[in-house]
């Protein structure tokens, strides 16, 4: 796996990605799920498409992992379509780049649908068991967690968002965990987390948390409703068993984007890590295959 680190600026911040060269002209931009770093967050899927011949840019946003910005561990939603933004503008000034695809999942698989909608440039789009209704999500995950730690986390939660009024430094929780502790995901499949993102604690250097004020956007956030608005290829990957992102709002969003491809597998939120590895990333590969590298290699089509 050939890559090297690159860096690019997105407002006042330097994000650092990996640059994994390509060879047929196209390549993919790609950024892992909240508060998922590239590392666990890409390598799998990056590493498939390099060996297809397309270049990868997998990016950490501002304020996790390699990326600058502080405090650290805050995701906020304008800020990361931001980072979206200019690593798309970066990609596309590599030499040798002459077309680009997004790809990310969860949440950032939810970015997708408003990423796309405003860059009509892109020569596709990969929303993979995308977030595309947070209200929907949220009301589902709170049937997998206990009342008591729904109230603490919370709590937690409008405590951070008060404290970085006055520059205090973020509260954070973990993004996951079993029911009745506090943390960002409780659901069944959200367990899997480390089995499908860091088998054996390959990515040590991973923080596993975010700042609690972190969640009181998302939970309103419906990136879903962008879909229409879609006008470049879309797949979308939905996982039918899906407890983290559900699989419902995503078909929807399909549904209603203008010839979107709609890609559904068996099994929970991380099936495309796991079980359904192999059937989705070659379904993957083909559609970017047809959008990036067939048209890239029509005259008329540049």
């Amino acid at each position: 796996m050939e890559r090297e680190s690159v860096r690019f600026f997105s407002g006042d911040a330097e994000c650092v990605a990996w640059y994994y060269p390509g060879s047929n002209g196209g390549c993919v931009v790609m950024a892992g799920g909240f508060g998922v770093t590239k590392e666990p967050g890409t390598d799998l899927f990056a590493e498939r498409f390099q060996r297809a011949g397309f270049g990868v840019l997998a990016f950490d946003y501002r304020r996790f992992g390699e990326s600058g910005g502080g405090p650290r561990q805050v995701a906020r939603v304008g800020e990361q379509l931001a980072d979206w933004q200019a690593a798309i503008s970066y990609a596309a000034e590599r030499p040798g780049v002459e077309k680009v695809a997004i790809w990310s999942f969860s949440l950032s698989g939810g970015y997708i649908f408003p990423i796309a909608a405003r860059n009509p440039q892109l020569a596709a789009a990969i929303a993979q068991t995308p977030n595309a209704d947070g209200p929907a999500a949220s009301r589902n995950a709170a049937q997998h967690q206990k009342p008591l730690a729904m109230l603490r986390f919370a709590g937690r939660a409008v405590l951070d968002a008060i404290g970085s009024l006055v520059g205090r430094p973020p509260l954070l929780v973990p993004l996951v965990g079993l029911p009745g502790t506090v943390a960002l995901l409780t659901t069944p499949d959200s367990l899997q987390t480390n089995e499908a993102l860091n088998p054996g604690n390959k990515y040590s250097e991973w923080i596993q948390a975010v700042a609690a004020r972190s969640a009181l956007r998302i939970t309103m956030y419906r990136p879903g409703r962008a879909a229409s608005r879609v006008k470049v290829p879309l797949l979308v990957v939905v996982a039918d068993q899906d407890q983290t992102a559900l699989a419902q709002p995503s078909v929807d969003a399909a549904t209603q984007a203008p010839g979107a491809e709609l890609l559904r597998v068996p099994g929970g939120h991380y099936a495309p890590f796991l079980e359904e590895h192999e059937v989705v990333v070659e379904a993957e590969i083909t559609f970017l295959t047809k959008h990036l590298v067939a048209q890239s290699a029509d005259p008329s089509r540049r």
